[in-house]
């Protein structure tokens, strides 16, 4: 086996789905162990490099799909939902036991009882922290403001995406590792940076989120019924009752908004069916013509077009599926009241939301103003941290656009002992890119705590051949296959709408895959009888017409590597077939449209074509 290192490119175009995961997980490769039933080693690919593989099966915003590269040939693999496969069946949710867990993590490095580290936020980031950071030695505290541990994946995301036991199983599998939960514990009011210095923390992580709902300049947001988007999903999921009325407009277009909408929608649900402690849904299926609370009609206001509005298409098709209504290309511009209650939202047309140099500034069409009625309105326009909590003498710089400033490939922040990383240093993201800076941080910190350099290193890659590699019959045809979700008239309340694949249908759907990680490989080697020939049966036989013989002058990929090949071999001076030459001729492949089906190195006679994968060499990352 060849051992080589390569570049980010080669990644991209070889291992697409594993470049776009923040945390580097192997996603064909745990699609591809599905499809064969491994289901057990296809986990273990899966939760290796994420503490929190089984929440992230549920609401990951998948980047790995958009990368897909079968997305090209027809639809992309449903790689989240199989995530959830394998993890409902090996899982926290499933285990009764952690078995699993102590394979995955192996043996454990030495321990540092001496360096103390606190992390300051129970969000995804600062989980994934704590729990690399428990697994490299340290004795980690963990400070959450809240009564419970979570973040936005426990306050901010709805039930009916996220179980809340899920939530608490993944978090208690991290506790078990060591790590000191206390909750309640406000950073800026219970205590300060300087205070953890003072009780002997060698370091800090800041993973605190954004919280805090951004303002809308506009007349009417004092009026009785106006609420923040992220304070109502916040109370909702801590079980406090909302009054909101029959009809609720929210203003945005992002994915705050669509699940303030959902949520909005789906308050209505029969009073004996409320636990009176949590305000939440303890029975699903309940008569239609109960007496309900809450909204009837739920519109969305965003200035996007359907096309350009930033929730994910998948999200925004199960809102109008519920009833949401959505009124694209319209912006606020007052909301309307009486006797200091809200009584509707005037809007006016958008025209166009970002200028020729794709910055947000808005332009409207004049004359155009819309009244809506409403009885509560919800701004869902963004999130930011608050940074209130920062004292001079901590030294930490904060950015023009309210964020902590760090050092992008360490998170380590103008203060050498305090690191930060998650919403409260990039803005608001997605839950799996808070999830890698809680690693990063935690490879970091080590790195600075033990006095080392911090890893630099490229990925390798360790080569090997694959003998008689054959696809299934008609892989390419099959076409994507969804996971069920519930019937609408049953999506009230907690229930959870997408539900996991049934085995046959994640079997189906993973043998899609067209396991980029394989790959041709054309080796020439006389003394073996393995140089091309030139007879064009692998261009022949290719489905996707990707292989392609031209003259070298013809290369237009790599200028030097002409010009050594003119060198070498010269131009075409003879006839072999269909005009092309012995001599002078080279072969060029497309991998970004081949499908590794394999059939060239079968149909090769001179075995110089042949079937090989690419393994990623494992790293000394933490939880590995």
């Amino acid at each position: 086996m060849e051992t080589e290192p390569v570049s980010r490119r080669w990644l991209e175009t070889n291992f697409p789905c594993y470049a776009a995961c923040p945390v580097g997980t192997e996603a064909g490769r745990y699609v591809a162990l599905i499809a064969e039933g491994r289901y057990r080693e296809a986990y273990a690919v899966a939760r290796r490099p994420n503490p929190l593989a089984s929440i992230c099966g549920r609401i990951c915003a998948a980047p790995c799909e958009s990368a897909c590269r079968r997305g090209a040939l027809d639809q992309p693999i449903s790689i989240r939902a199989l995530k959830r496969f394998v993890t409902e069946r090996f899982g926290v949710e499933s285990m009764i036991d952690l078995d699993v867990l102590r394979d995955i993590y192996r043996e454990r490095g030495p321990r540092y009882p001496e360096d103390r580290v606190a992390v300051v936020g129970g969000g995804p980031a600062g989980l994934a922290a704590a729990h690399d950071l428990a697994l490299l030695g340290y004795p980690v505290t963990l400070f959450e403001t809240q009564p419970v541990p979570g973040g936005m994946l426990r306050l901010g995301i709805p039930e009916y995406r996220l179980p809340r036991e899920l939530i608490k199983l993944e978090i208690n599998a991290i506790l078990n590792l060591g790590v000191d939960l206390r909750l309640g514990a406000r950073l800026g009011k219970d205590f300060s940076l300087s205070d953890l210095r003072r009780q002997g923390f060698r370091a800090v992580f800041l993973a605190i989120g954004a919280h805090k709902s951004r303002e809308l300049e506009m007349p009417g947001t004092d009026l009785d019924g106006v609420l923040k988007g992220v304070d109502f999903l916040l109370n909702i999921n801590m079980g406090y009752r909302l009054e909101f009325g029959r009809k609720v407009l929210v203003i945005g277009g992002g994915n705050v908004a669509v699940d303030v909408a959902r949520t909005a929608a789906r308050a209505g649900i029969r009073e004996e069916a409320i636990d009176p402690r949590l305000n939440i849904v303890t029975a699903l299926d309940v008569a239609r013509s109960a007496i309900r609370f809450g909204a009837k009609e739920v519109h969305i206001v965003c200035l996007e077009s359907l096309e350009e509005m930033p929730a994910d298409r998948e999200e925004i098709a199960e809102a109008r599926r519920e009833g949401i209504v959505i009124h694209p290309r319209r912006g606020p511009r007052r909301i309307l009241g009486e006797h200091g209650r809200v009584t509707g939202l005037e809007t006016i047309e958008c025209s166009s939301v970002f200028d020729a140099q794709r910055r947000f500034r808005p332009t409207f069409v004049p004359d155009t103003e819309l009244a809506m009625s409403g009885d509560t309105v919800i701004l869902a326009i963004g999130q930011a941290s608050d940074l209130s909590f920062l004292q001079a003498d901590d030294g930490v710089a904060v950015t023009p656009r309210g964020t902590i400033q760090v050092d992008p490939g360490t998170l380590a922040t103008t203060s050498p002992w305090i690191f930060a990383g998650g919403d409260v240093a990039f803005g608001p993201r997605i839950a799996i890119s808070a999830i890698a800076d809680g690693k990063k941080a935690a490879r970091s910190i080590h790195a600075w705590l033990r006095r080392l350099p911090v890893s630099t290193e490229p990925v390798e890659v360790v080569l090997q051949q694959v003998p008689g590699f054959r696809r299934e019959p008609d892989y390419e045809g099959v076409p994507r296959q969804r996971p069920p979700v519930l019937p609408i008239d049953r999506r009230i309340g907690i229930a959870e709408i997408e539900q996991c694949f049934p085995e046959e249908a994640a079997r189906l759907e993973a043998s899609r895959c067209l396991r980029c990680w394989i790959n041709t490989a054309f080796r020439e080697d006389p003394q073996r009888g393995t140089e091309c020939i030139l007879c064009g049966a692998c261009a022949d036989v290719c489905p996707e017409e990707c292989i392609e013989f031209v003259p070298i002058s013809a290369i237009e990929a790599d200028p030097a590597l002409r010009e050594e090949a003119l060198a070498e071999y010269g131009e075409p001076a003879g006839l072999l077939f269909e005009g092309r030459t012995a001599r002078g001729t080279a072969i060029i492949k497309d991998e970004t449209i081949c499908i590794r089906c394999g059939l060239c190195a079968e149909r090769c006679p001179a075995g110089t074509i042949t079937m090989e994968q690419f393994f990623l060499e494992e790293r000394a990352d933490a939880g590995r």
